[in-house]
């Protein structure tokens, strides 16, 4: 069976592109299909694989670097590749990837939507609410083409996955199609050795973009004059630095190996972002680390309040004050924590991913139409 997968670009390895490999190890013969591939930045399992690249990333200077500036060609882009005689497509989506165009139409299309895409429907403002500056202009302009084309083009997919209940509700909201549920894979191999020795500082672990409200866990910790470690990378590093007080430290991106080392320390994990699921407050269970949530989105499906951590109502720097003072008497189940993140194992995922691929592309005789409907 002649595969192909497809997946928006391949730039660094966060929670996309680490469901992305497991596809690559289940498929090592496949062709891949991306916007942006830059091999440096990626597993040595993805870059063994054989690679198809948009060609504005190869010709054009620094287009690589500069990808976000491209999203008005992105969906032309994926349309030109020939996805021609293969028996199964697997996308994994959370901008253009899912509106790749198979031929034959006949062809089985799975698509593992991480989420439809955050900047045209819920989180618009959360990155082009600023009125004065030149891409908000741009994005205002383009986002109802967009968007009818996100929403057109979710008739090419013949099967939807989701990350969880919360991007399946999502994706019935917009595209008005169901999706089989597969949370995505942590190594809890990997973090579930470390020893727990708590330290008396908290955690982020986030890339720094708009919606992941970091600057909300920087204040808090501002107010209450502790420290706090913030590991990750962004576009809005610069402001955020400009918010931080003396306790905060920027840590950038850090290894696998030290990033267990600061779970198992860290006194709790602040997690004050609405995610499609999230990977982090997972992988901090899976230390012995307790979470403090925001109560919105993939959060709810993971943290057990009262055994793995707490929530916070509100959005805002003084609900997760709240919630960070609440936890000087809360009583953490480490062990629990740990046995509970178990189930999102990267073994466990493979696997339903598996019997899940092959159950539904078992379904490829018949019409593509009479497939998608089933």
């Amino acid at each position: 069976m002649r595969v192909a997968l497809v997946h928006d670009w391949l730039n660094g390895m966060r929670g996309g592109e680490k469901v992305f490999e497991v596809l690559c190890e289940l498929y090592p013969q496949a062709d891949v299909f991306t916007l942006f591939f830059e091999p440096r930045r990626v597993s040595p399992i993805i870059r063994a694989m054989k690679v198809h690249e948009w060609w504005a990333a190869r010709r054009i200077p620094f287009a690589r670097r500069y990808y976000r500036w491209f999203l008005p060609f992105f969906p032309r882009a994926v349309e030109h590749f020939s996805i021609t005689g293969y028996d199964l497509v697997i996308s994994t989506s959370h901008c253009v990837a899912k509106g790749i165009c198979p031929r034959p139409e006949s062809t089985v299309h799975i698509c593992y939507c991480f989420t439809p895409m955050r900047y045209l429907w819920d989180k618009f403002d959360d990155y082009f609410g600023n009125p004065w500056h030149f891409s908000s202009w741009v994005m205002r302009a383009l986002r109802e083409p967009l968007r009818r084309w996100d929403v057109e083009t979710a008739s090419r997919v013949t099967h939807f996955l989701a990350p969880s209940e919360y991007v399946r509700e999502r994706i019935r909201r917009h595209y008005m199609r169901d999706a089989v549920v597969i949370p995505p894979p942590v190594d809890w191999g990997r973090y579930s050795v470390v020893e727990r020795v708590p330290a008396d500082f908290f955690l982020v672990v986030s890339a720094l973009e708009p919606y992941k409200r970091v600057d909300i866990a920087i204040e808090a910790c501002n107010r209450l004059k502790v420290p706090l470690k913030i590991v990750g990378t962004g576009t809005q590093e610069k402001r955020l630095r400009r918010l931080a007080g003396p306790t905060i430290e920027f840590l950038g991106w850090v290894s696998d190996t030290q990033l267990a080392a600061l779970y198992s320390c860290a006194r709790a994990l602040l997690f004050p972002s609405d995610e499609d699921f999230g990977i982090v407050p997972v992988e901090a269970m899976a230390s012995g680390c307790p979470v403090i949530a925001f109560r919105k989105g993939g959060a709810l499906e993971t943290v057990v309040e009262g055994h793995t951590g707490i929530f916070f109502d509100e959005q805002t720097p003084d609900s997760l004050i709240v919630a960070m003072q609440q936890m000087e008497t809360f009583q953490f189940d480490e062990e629990f924590g740990r046995r509970h993140a178990q189930r999102f194992a990267r073994e466990t995922f493979m696997a339903r991913l598996r019997e899940a691929i092959e159950k539904l592309a078992g379904l490829s005789s018949g019409s593509f139409r009479a497939v998608k409907n089933d």
